[in-house]
């Protein structure tokens, strides 16, 4: 029996390697050329540093005859650091596709590494843009403002005399992603083929969408692209309240960015609803309606807006700042998640499930009576649940639970909602936790300062 087991599984992990297409290990996500032996040496030792994180957890597991929590899964991805802390970012934002479980443990996943010693960033900054430090800045702290599994940032000063901060890439960064994302495919397969059951189209749609957004956040060139996009669309728009830091082209490469400096504090920093001279209030409505605005006026919406990403400066502006994640939606793609929000605060069991049919995906035809009456049940059996309050967040894990539950109910009709959705419902929930520190008592869908920019 033990035979015909081990045979089977060897015959699906050949079948499932068979259908995988990976990545090439010949070139990284730059383009350049990456030698055999580069690649080997690198991929070999993330695959022993994969390996030793799995195996105690993998056997205390089997010892155990469980499958891992959530916590675990969670806490492993974490320490396995970039590739798998975006995929895991990325389970947390698609709770639609995966179990409620492991869609609230996620939302815990934080992308915090150590930052690496200088002499290993200061000779990537000097191969990268083939100049000394000493030729493109006056000054550089080489202790790190941030760091993450990707990049870390400095404070500098640009020979010019500008303050700025400089974002550099970690060594191995792209070789790293071309090793994890290959083990990705292959388990994913492997995953299609020991559950069959399984949406298929939505979790390979989810891979391929993590691979290329690791891609872009690993091509500074893009992020500095996504900065002048958006700082002309505050200037065609007339926005004097917002601004975003201006990237300096000529101290900057695909693995170094630098950007003007801001000074502010963190929107929800309790220094930001102190003695300012300004109403922060009226800084934090600039801002939202300078992200609504965006929803239809610029190319894409910054799409992680925690409160490190918002900085409230000194002359009461905002400062919108790190544009490597960023999403897009159409028009009329807002304008029906828009109606899903408001469908959702108003508890119209109709609406929402129209709603829900216009903003999902799906291949068949949806019995839209049947639909509302599972919503309609749904919300029967959350009593808890302030209706009122669903959308503004005020009970911890209320959103996220609701959102796991209609979900459920979508895959059970064939609904399967773009990741754009939830992304977009992630920046309501920040903005919520803004108001309620600088705007206590206003309602992001009542309040006349608020403008939703729909056409």
């Amino acid at each position: 029996m033990a035979k015909k087991l081990s045979s089977s599984v060897r015959e699906k992990v050949m079948q499932a390697a068979s259908k995988t297409k990976f990545l090439s290990a010949a070139a990284d996500t730059s383009g350049r050329r990456i030698s055999l032996a580069e690649f080997g040496l690198r991929g070999s030792w993330r695959v022993l540093q994969t390996a030793s994180a799995v195996s105690p957890r993998a056997l205390k597991c089997l010892l155990r005859r469980r499958k891992p929590s959530p916590r675990e899964l969670r806490e492993l991805f974490e320490d396995l650091g970039a590739t798998y802390i975006k995929f895991g970012q990325f389970i947390a934002s698609s709770p639609s596709i995966f179990p409620k479980e492991y869609v609230d443990e996620f939302q815990l996943c934080l992308d915090q590494t150590p930052s690496l010693p200088f002499n290993k960033i200061k000779q990537i900054i000097e191969d990268d843009l083939g100049q000394s430090i000493a030729e493109v800045f006056a000054y550089f702290d080489e202790n790190a403002l941030a760091s993450a599994s990707i990049a870390q940032v400095h404070a500098a000063r640009l020979v010019t005399g500008e303050d700025v901060v400089v974002k550099v890439q970690k060594p191995g960064v792209q070789a790293i992603l071309t090793t994890d994302m290959n083990a990705v495919y292959l388990c994913i397969r492997l995953f299609e083929l020991i559950l069959p059951n399984t949406d298929k189209d939505a979790v390979a749609g989810l891979v391929e969408e993590m691979y290329q957004s690791m891609i872009d956040e690993c091509d500074f060139y893009k992020e500095a692209e996504n900065l002048t996009q958006f700082r002309a669309f505050l200037l065609q728009s007339g926005n004097s309240h917002v601004v975003a830091p201006k990237p300096y082209s000529q101290a900057s490469s695909r693995k170094v960015l630098t950007m003007e400096r801001l000074y502010g504090t963190a929107l929800n920093n309790d220094m930001a609803k102190g003695e300012a001279g300004f109403d922060p209030a009226n800084s934090l409505f600039n801002a939202l309606n300078t992200w609504f605005a965006s929803l239809t006026q610029c190319a894409f919406f910054h799409a992680d807006l925690h409160s490190g990403n918002l900085l409230l400066l000194n002359d009461g502006r905002v400062g919108f700042i790190d544009f490597g994640m960023v999403g897009r939606i159409q028009p009329e793609a807002w304008q029906a998640i828009f109606s899903l929000f408001m469908a959702i605060s108003e508890q119209n069991y109709e609406l929402m499930a129209q709603s829900m049919i216009s903003v999902g995906i799906t291949r068949e035809v949806v019995d839209e009576a049947a639909l509302t009456r599972d919503i309609r049940n749904l919300f029967d059996g959350l009593n808890a649940l302030d209706p009122q309050k669903v959308l503004e967040n005020k009970q911890a894990d209320g959103i996220t639970s609701l959102l796991s539950e209609l979900g459920d109910i979508a895959r059970t009709y064939g609904i399967r909602f773009p990741r754009a959705f939830t992304m977009l419902l992630k920046q309501f929930l920040y903005f919520d936790r803004y108001m309620e520190l600088l705007a206590p008592g206003a309602d992001i869908f009542q309040d006349d300062r608020v403008d939703f920019y729909l056409q």
